[in-house]
């Protein structure tokens, strides 16, 4: 196991870690989304009419489609293909009149779910100074900075300026960019909340990252990948991550807590 990783599992498992970790994502319980009273009335009042097409409509413009359905993706994308499929519009409505109207309102304002939260915190958290050192958004400013600094705007500005600068090649957004003793670090960070399926494929995308390779690159410094994350993988045990921290000591896999005592070692 890495170094860096040992610290990070010790950390886990001997120390106030998710009290910590709270500090980086600080997750709480979300707010229902909102819908004007004039949309609601408008729905209602489609629903009163029997109206199909009114009522799908209607529903296509808010965020959260009350049902699942695999054609609705296409109807919010092509709007006039609503008109051209009276069959596939009669049957969603007609699930959506078995609902009723109250639930039809009560699915449309769901909360987001917790996941869809955390992908911005990494970044809010650095954007705070935590790290130590100065947090450009000019991307001129970071290539001219001379002494240790942070380049952290959006996941494609900072894809744009690893694959222009640093021979990125994947196609995948990058959390981190940073310049410490003369070395670029690139990351991509996740926090990592349960085992299995979507958090695997967080995982395996992180590790991707850290493991491409930096060809072409127009800058001379050295390219440090790692992967920043956080969460359940830093539990012992036999499971697929822990196991794969335990093979991989070449890999940098490390906590977001750990992250600026790692910088300033480099």
């Amino acid at each position: 196991m890495n170094y860096w990783t040992k610290l990070s599992v010790e950390f886990a498992s001997q120390r106030n870690y998710l009290d910590e970790l709270y500090k980086v994502y600080p997750i709480t319980p979300n707010l229902r989304r909102e819908i004007s009273k004039d949309k609601e009335e408008n729905i209602r009042n489609a629903f009163i009419a029997g109206n199909n097409i009114d009522l799908v409509k209607q529903l296509l413009d808010l965020e959260l489609f009350p049902i699942k359905d695999s054609y609705v993706a296409y109807l919010k994308r092509d709007r006039s293909s609503i008109e051209r499929n009276p069959q596939t519009i009669n049957r969603i409505a007609g699930n959506l009149f078995q609902m009723g109207f109250d639930e039809i309102i009560e699915k449309c304002t769901e909360p987001k779910e917790t996941n869809r939260q955390i992908g911005p915190m990494f970044k809010q958290w650095v954007d705070k100074g935590v790290l130590g050192v100065p947090v450009y958004k000019n991307e001129s400013d970071f290539l001219n900075c001379q002494e240790n600094c942070i380049y952290n705007v959006s996941d494609a500005e900072m894809k744009n300026f690893a694959k222009r600068y640093l021979g990125f090649e994947r196609e995948k957004g990058i959390d981190f960019i940073a310049k410490f003793n003369n070395k670029y670090i690139i990351a991509e960070a996740k926090f990592l909340t349960d085992f299995g399926g979507h958090q695997n494929a967080q995982f395996d995308d992180a590790v991707r990252t850290m493991q491409s390779d930096f060809v072409n690159k127009k800058v001379d410094n050295e390219v440090v990948s790692i992967a920043i994350m956080d969460g359940v993988l830093f539990i012992k045990g036999n499971n697929k991550l822990y196991t794969y921290l335990m093979n991989h000591p070449n890999q940098i896999i490390i906590s977001s807590l750990l992250l600026r005592e790692f910088l300033f070692s480099i």
